[in-house]
């Protein structure tokens, strides 16, 4: 009997060498997803606007809220922020923002009520950073009224010093930002605002005879603040004296701090609505100028004023200096500016690969993350529509909208993975604020995204922590104690890295004080250094990867 022998064809045999060369991969098992884990977590927060029914013109922006670790047990808890209805309803509680402690196995506890940090004012955003440098993390919110400041007395409560310390600004605060400006080792105050708008004034606005929310040229803008940390608590309101007011009011909305010039002091870029966006350099004097359009970082390639949002600063291809990406409205793109050094940025939004998938998206919360640990820094963005009806006058797109997630390739171009990243990034929401951290303590980072009118959303990630990492928490001594302004560099492998400790970016919100470096299969630290803003500088070598090291200004690494 002839033997019948079954001959593969070109096909099949091309398709057995892929099947074994993706199994041998080293990125074979290695898909990053992310989870939804709110609810799971015990977190129950819902945004409200205080739904008036009227489209009153502040109830469309959100409120913020983010990650950090109030009571120092090593754990990030989150704080979120809440409205309330503007008219009077008799015998009804205010809403209030809302506290959860992280009880370190992936569940939080409401503790509002205990740590006396239920503030029941119209709620936007907030910064955290330690101010009086006592060694616990304090807590700046900005509202549209009387701004609060919350200081942490250390045993799980909260104080309300915003009066006694001069900074209960009574205006319409949105994103803040800590930095110690004058590297005088206590952390200033920057405060966006954003217009002069009361009940009283309130406009009914129109879109094909559709009333809809009015847009920011309706009122006039509000100028920006910046205090001065005296060192005995207070405040001293220096904007006049700074240079800032050299410039017209804007329309603020995203504010991010960091040295973008590489000079040894703190700038502040800020994202404004339909105005131009603004790079204040420091002078090292205590004054500040504006150079935006002549750093070109003020407006589109086109020359155009656009709808900034959100605003982040970090170096996301690695060379050393603070690159730029703000979140714009629907139609505009998100803007990616590369710094080219000596205070010149090149609009890379185009090649960079951000513009196609951006456009019909309105962007919000924004930020850099090194999501799978790979050693390049990612860029996450949440979306969502200004207007509740919008469907009624534009049919090309909806009120709630996808979030989007970028994955840096490591030559200047970023791909959209959005839809690799699981159920966590097929949610249709209305996104506002976003905030960054790794609050399960796994080796990646988690993000938490607020929505208009809607519950919260706890992102997990799920897989990020298969490449190696390291994470730093430097405390100063010297220079302010949460070490916010402090560069980080790392050099692990084939790789440098640069970060930079910061309480401001994204949209109303603030992340995980703690630096995370993903460092992909680099089996150890070759290099860690921080210049602090004092100008001390600490550098360890020969350090193991997957941990935490705890770094104080003029010690070293006391802890890991």
């Amino acid at each position: 009997m002839r033997a019948f022998v079954l001959r593969p064809n070109k096909l099949q045999l091309f398709l057995f060498f892929l099947l074994i060369c993706l199994t041998l991969s080293p990125l074979a098992g290695q898909a990053v997803t992310f989870v939804e884990v709110s609810e799971a977590s015990g977190i129950d927060f819902k945004h409200t606007d205080g739904e008036s029914g009227k489209r009153l013109f502040n109830e469309q922006y959100g409120s913020g809220g983010g990650f950090f670790d109030y009571d120092n047990d090593g754990h990030l808890d989150i704080y979120l922020i809440n409205a309330r209805p503007q008219e009077e309803q008799a015998g009804t509680a205010p809403p209030t923002n809302v506290l959860y402690h992280n009880n370190g196995d992936g569940s939080f506890t409401d503790v509002t009520r205990v740590a006396g940090i239920g503030d029941t004012g119209y709620g936007v955003g907030a910064t955290t950073g330690d101010y009086d440098n006592d060694g616990d993390l304090d807590l700046y919110l900005t509202n549209f009224g009387p701004n609060v400041l919350y200081q942490n007395n250390g045993d799980g409560t909260f104080t309300d010093v915003a009066e006694a310390a001069q900074v209960a600004d009574a205006g319409w605060g949105t994103s803040c930002a800590f930095a110690d400006f004058d590297n005088d080792g206590f952390l200033e105050l920057y405060v966006t605002n954003y217009a002069n708008y009361t009940l009283d004034a309130h406009k009914t606005c129109y879109r094909h005879d559709i009333p809809v929310y009015c847009g920011p040229s309706s009122y006039p803008p509000q100028p920006d603040l910046l205090y001065h940390n005296n060192g005995d608590g207070t405040f001293t309101n220096l904007t006049e004296q700074s240079g800032l007011l050299s410039v017209p009011a804007a329309h603020g909305l995203g504010v991010a701090v960091g040295d973008t010039d590489n000079d040894g002091d703190i700038d502040i870029y800020v994202a404004n609505d339909q105005d131009f966006n603004y790079l204040f350099e420091n002078q090292g004097d205590g004054t500040f100028e504006e150079i935006g359009l002549l750093s070109g970082v003020s407006c589109s390639d086109m020359g155009k004023a656009e709808a900034g949002m959100g605003v982040v600063l970090a170096d996301y291809d690695n060379d050393g200096k603070l690159d730029i990406t703000v979140s714009n409205f629907q139609n505009e793109t998100n803007t990616l500016y590369h710094n080219q050094g000596d205070n010149f940025f090149i609009d890379t939004t185009i090649t960079a690969g951000i513009a196609e998938h951006t456009h019909r998206y309105l962007g919000w919360g924004i930020g850099f993350l090194d999501y799978d640990n790979d050693g390049y820094k990612d860029i996450f963005v949440a979306n969502g529509h200004t207007m509740d009806n919008i469907a009624e006058v534009d049919r090309s797109t909806t009120t709630p909208q996808q979030n989007l997630l970028f994955r840096n390739l490591g030559n200047g171009e970023f791909e959209d993975v959005t839809a690799q990243m699981g159920e966590g990034f097929t949610l249709q929401k209305t996104g506002r604020a976003t905030a960054f951290g790794d609050y399960d303590n796994d080796g990646d980072i988690d993000i938490l995204v607020t929505n208009w009118n809607q519950t919260v959303d706890l992102l997990r990630n799920e897989g990020g922590n298969q490449n190696n990492w390291i994470q730093v928490k430097a405390i100063g001594t010297k220079s302010n104690r949460s070490a916010i302004g402090a560069r980080i560099k790392v050099v692990a492998g084939e790789r440098t890295q640069y970060a930079e400790v910061k309480s401001s970016g994204s949209y109303l919100a603030f992340s995980d004080l703690r630096v995370h470096f993903g460092l992909k299969d680099a089996e150890n630290v070759d290099l860690l250094e921080i210049r602090w803003l004092s100008g001390t500088v600490d550098t360890a070598t020969n350090l193991s990867v997957n941990q935490q090291f705890i770094v104080v200004e003029g010690k070293g690494i006391i802890l890991k």
